[in-house]
């Protein structure tokens, strides 16, 4: 809890937003699950992880074009506890009948904004006459 403060505190000049706090402490309450059917919903993943604690949210990942799910997809628990219980129950298991494997979620550090770098030309190659 003093963590929690000293982070309010140390953000008094700017608007304290609540997603400050899911950075710093919720990456090791998100769960990744792999290997989802393409049928599996968002419902069904929530109450498949609800029978091991309080799921605060559940995406499924989904193709921008098609609008189909890719296979993969997040599950946000309230505790840690309750995160580890469902990696070790969930990991392996068998979900609309494809197994799925459950770990911590990795942070998403990409933070370039989604435009590529120009680079401009590829350089001329240089070919010897002889």
């Amino acid at each position: 809890m003093a963590a929690i403060r000293r982070i309010i505190r140390s953000n008094s000049s700017k608007p304290f937003l609540p997603s400050l706090l899911t950075f710093q402490r919720g990456v090791a309450f998100k769960l990744f699950v792999g290997g989802l059917s393409f049928y599996t919903t968002e419902k069904a993943l929530s109450d498949a992880f609800s029978n091991y604690g309080q799921v605060v949210e559940a995406k499924i990942v989904a193709d921008r074009v098609s609008d189909r799910s890719k296979g993969f997809g997040f599950v946000t628990f309230a505790s840690q506890d309750e995160a580890e219980n469902a990696i070790a129950q969930m990991n392996g298991k068998a979900l609309n009948g494809r197994v799925i494997f459950v770990d911590y979620a990795k942070p998403n550090l990409n933070t370039g904004g989604g435009m590529p770098i120009a680079r401009g030309p590829p350089e001329p190659t240089v070919t010897s006459d002889t």
